[in-house]
């Protein structure tokens, strides 16, 4: 008789295939494409007071409409192209959100100017490594941190919006910046021989 292993995974991610399929390729992955940092840190922002799985959905739409997250061009959006953004239902039409991927790709151009990249940056707050914590459940792990507060407080400073200390610790783990897989999760382990 063949015994099948079953995979244990973080508990959050249980239920439906795009959210198990997030967690298996992309949480907590490291990521070092400014664009792609660049597009996380937009969608983390995009959540605040939403449901992650919500965001989620809507990915394709918004990589489409935000120019493949090219922060380049969403940096030029003019008030028309916002007033279409505002009137797509495919995204979270909420304006204030809309406007702060505007400002947050102006940001990020000055940063790049100042570092030389966005990722050279955002890993500065980490050493450039990935933190493994060592959760054992789901309650365990913390909405923010230090490091978050720090990064939330310098990205502000530098003229971001949407970047509060809660947005910056799921933009941490998202990035792979930590591992908050939990323990028992086979992703934890795979991650961990990454670093």
């Amino acid at each position: 008789m063949i015994m099948m292993e079953i995979q244990v995974r973080c508990e959050w991610c249980e239920g439906e295939g795009i959210y198990t399929k997030y967690h298996d390729k992309e949480w907590g992955v490291p990521l070092h494409s400014d664009r792609k940092l660049f597009e996380f840190l937009i969608l983390e922002g995009v959540q605040a007071g939403l449901s992650w799985i919500t965001v989620l959905k809507k990915r394709k739409t918004y990589r489409e409409v935000y120019d493949q997250f090219d922060f380049n061009k969403v940096a030029k959006y003019k008030e028309t192209k916002i007033q279409s953004l505002l009137n797509n239902p495919g995204i979270i039409r909420n304006k204030l959100k809309i406007r702060a991927a505007v400002k947050n790709a102006q940001a990020t151009i000055k940063i790049r100017k100042e570092f030389g990249t966005f990722n050279k940056y955002i890993w500065q707050f980490t050493d450039g490594k990935t933190i493994h914590n060592s959760w054992k459940s789901l309650k365990d792990i913390p909405a923010q941190t230090e490091i978050s507060n720090l990064m939330s407080k310098d990205l502000k400073k530098r003229g971001f919006t949407f970047v509060g200390p809660t947005i910056c610790y799921a933009f941490m783990q998202a990035i792979g910046m930590v591992n908050d897989h939990v323990i028992g999760c086979y992703r934890y382990k795979q991650l961990k021989k990454i670093d």
